[in-house]
């Protein structure tokens, strides 16, 4: 009888835990399956796994919404959410990316945890797991956050360049600072959505100057999508004029360092900067970047003074696209991030030349003007 009341309570408390837990706890919607390292990833680390990597890397960007969520909601160490997103993996919480307009958390640095790997006997760290990963979450839909996210969503559809915030800056400086530390080849950064923007923008930019780091962005917004909006009609434009009036002028992010020339090493094709870029099909803020190319050659009307314009013409520009197509899917649902740990996902690596992909990088892989002629001789 005893026996069969113990059984009971535990049934009781076993409820109780399902019942409150948390939709954002780890154990609930994090992957499923998926090993923690150990001292088999000695001999054939987990981390040279495709899959694998995509799935941890979106961890590591859940975390970062998570200590946002936790900070709004006042949860302490004790019941913190975030931190059950990179422990599994043997990683630590080096840095938080703080928006000084209003101390919201939009990034966080996470690197290899030494002492918790010695632990379970991992002597050294896997190949082709990263030394310090950069991960940047995208818009949370909360009144603390919303209006900075939102302003800096606008600022990409008004101008397709996100160097006017401040938090371009502060991912910058941080990422510099870690590649510098630890070598560019053991660093990555990584974004969802208006994260994956910026992520982009800051890989982007270092690799102007020669360093070049992993990055892979998750369902990264579209240039093509201001471009969009803007032939919505009439009403639709007097909209799109009284947002762009409310914005910082462009003029900063078009000086930032676009019409730099990219160093020789670039332009003669002995390095490249590879990102690696997830994209749904259903969902509209990245399907564009599944649309072809194959002129090579883009519409210049009504460019604006964007950063990313010009003739595309350079077939060397590269980067990983992969795409999924799972039929008609809500929006919520096409640009979550969770979709990108799911058991089911069928991921197809994109043959084709990508339009925007090379009006992305274009930048880079172009030759810089020549010089001048020398003066007459007198």
């Amino acid at each position: 009888m005893a026996k069969h009341n113990a059984e009971d309570e535990t049934a009781a408390e076993a409820a109780m835990e399902v019942v409150v837990a948390h939709p954002y706890a780890f154990h609930v919607s994090g992957p499923r399956n998926l090993s923690s390292p150990n001292w088999r990833d000695l001999i054939n680390s987990s981390w040279k796994d495709g899959n694998y990597k995509r799935t941890v890397i979106a961890c590591f960007i859940q975390a970062v919404y998570l200590l946002e969520l936790d900070r709004q909601e006042k949860r302490g160490e004790e019941n913190a959410l975030a931190p059950k997103w990179w422990i599994p993996f043997k990683y630590k919480l080096a840095q938080t990316l703080i928006d000084e307009r209003d101390g919201s958390i939009f990034g966080a640095i996470l690197e290899w945890d030494r002492a918790a790997a010695l632990s379970d006997l991992i002597l050294i760290r896997p190949s082709g797991a990263p030394r310090a990963v950069l991960a940047l979450r995208g818009t949370l839909l909360k009144s603390p956050t919303i209006r900075r996210d939102i302003e800096d969503d606008l600022r990409f559809l008004a101008w397709e360049s996100l160097k006017g915030s401040i938090r371009f800056k502060v991912a910058f400086e941080a990422l510099k600072s870690v590649a510098e530390r630890y070598g560019s080849s053991n660093v990555c950064i990584a974004g969802h959505s208006l994260g994956a923007g910026f992520a982009l923008q800051v890989g982007k930019t270092l690799a102007k100057e020669g360093i070049f780091v992993d990055t892979h962005l998750f369902n990264p917004p579209s240039v093509s999508l201001a471009m969009s909006l803007k032939n919505m009609g009439e009403k639709a434009s007097f909209v799109w004029r009284r947002f762009k009036s409310m914005l910082p002028s462009s003029q900063a992010a078009i000086t930032e360092g676009s019409d730099q020339a990219p160093p020789s090493s670039i332009i003669m094709g002995t390095k490249k900067w590879v990102p690696h870029l997830y994209v749904n099909n259903s969902d509209y803020i990245c399907c564009y970047y599944n649309e072809t190319d194959p002129a090579g050659t883009e519409d210049n009307n009504n460019n604006g003074g964007k950063e990313n314009v010009g003739p595309t013409t350079n077939r060397d520009m590269a980067a990983k696209l992969f795409v999924m197509s799972k039929g008609k899917q809500k929006f919520m649902e096409a640009h979550g991030l969770e979709q990108w740990w799911s058991q089911d996902l069928e991921l197809q690596l994109a043959l084709h030349n990508s339009k925007l992909i090379n009006r992305q990088l274009k930048s880079l892989y172009s030759l810089p003007p020549p010089p001048p002629p020398p003066p007459p001789p007198k």
